[in-house]
């Protein structure tokens, strides 16, 4: 393996570790909202309570475990990734530096109040404590999710000595696929807070411990997770999928399998790549629907890959031609 698969592979590693427990913590924040809220305002809240102690800690262990490998990929794009670095840094940085200052140690601050104030301070300004680290948490998926979407659809800046420089911050934060990731994502992480939610519950239950606040808590969690999963398709995903389809259509075109530009476009639901083609083999197909859920009209056009050819080229050439394929890209 060469030092770019090297780099992609442990960059890939690390991000993917990252994400998992970042998943969990901004999911389980906003649920400690909710058991907080019910043990401060029921007057058998008690259960509740006992249940939120629990939930902190692995909460803790989880915002801790995402912090920590968060802090390794900064690292990672500075140093695997210098190239990249050097050439939009005049853009990237301040994103990142915004979800720094504005957002983690607004976060942090309150999760040590959490953590540490319960007795110490009213049942309030308990409460107001994770909301406050569940709006930073929140907050801070913004900014890193505005920095992600500018990579897609860059936007606000001007290429000047070979490096992006800021003209607009604000359409670098609003760029064209911004808000649509965020809603999106953030809707994926209530999904994967709930689900952990509703499984520690669960564990509870079959080891009869806080049965009555864990079994309210399951249930809660059941009916919550239904909701989020059926918003994660409609409207969040459909709209960013129309999203890339508008603002990224060779992305899309891979995406889905479209090799060729055509209307009544088929919605692929099952086949298999041919070597490193986009052609695939044992394909299932639905005609017309891919155009029909992407611009609610089946017979609508669907650019193929083949009318990319920049795009194929880049996807085409070996790592002899990188360099020639960065300056392309840097075009």
């Amino acid at each position: 393996m060469n030092i770019v698969s090297l780099s992609r592979l442990q960059f890939f590693l690390t991000i993917s570790f990252h994400f998992i427990f970042v998943s969990i913590s901004l999911g389980l924040a906003w649920w400690l909202v909710i058991i907080e809220l019910l043990g401060w305002k029921k007057k058998d809240g008690e259960c509740y309570v006992q249940i939120a102690k629990f939930f902190s800690k692995l909460f803790a262990i989880t915002f801790i475990t995402g912090t920590a490998t968060g802090i390794v990929m900064e690292f990672q794009l500075g140093m695997n990734w210098a190239g990249y670095s050097r050439f939009s840094g005049d853009v990237f940085g301040p994103l990142l530096a915004a979800e720094g200052f504005i957002a983690f140690f607004m976060e942090s601050s309150f999760l040590g109040l959490y953590l540490f104030g319960r007795g110490k301070v009213s049942r309030t300004v308990h409460l107001l404590s994770i909301f406050m680290v569940a709006a930073g948490s929140t907050i801070s998926a913004f900014w890193i999710l505005a920095a992600n979407s500018w990579q897609q659809t860059p936007a606000g800046f001007v290429i000047k000595n070979g490096r992006a420089e800021l003209t607009n911050f604000m359409e670098v934060i609003f760029n064209p696929s911004t808000f649509q990731r965020f809603f999106h994502t953030v809707d994926a992480t209530l999904i994967v807070g709930t689900f952990f939610v509703a499984g520690i519950a669960s564990h509870l239950l079959l080891h009869k411990r806080r049965i009555d606040g864990a079994g309210k808590l399951l249930r809660t969690a059941i009916i919550a997770g239904l909701v989020l999963s059926v918003l994660q398709i409609v409207p969040f995903g459909h709209e960013h999928a129309k999203q890339v389809a508008l603002t990224q259509p060779e992305k899309f075109a891979v995406f889905e399998a479209v090799q060729k530009t055509q209307s009544h476009a088929p919605f692929v639901l099952f086949g298999i790549p041919k070597n490193s083609q986009s052609d695939l083999k044992w394909t299932i197909k639905i005609p017309g629907l891919l155009s029909f859920i992407t611009f609610g009209d089946s017979s609508a056009i669907i650019k193929g890959i083949n009318d990319f050819p920049l795009f194929i080229y880049l996807l085409s050439s070996g790592e002899e031609n990188l360099a020639g394929r960065l300056r392309l890209l840097q075009w």
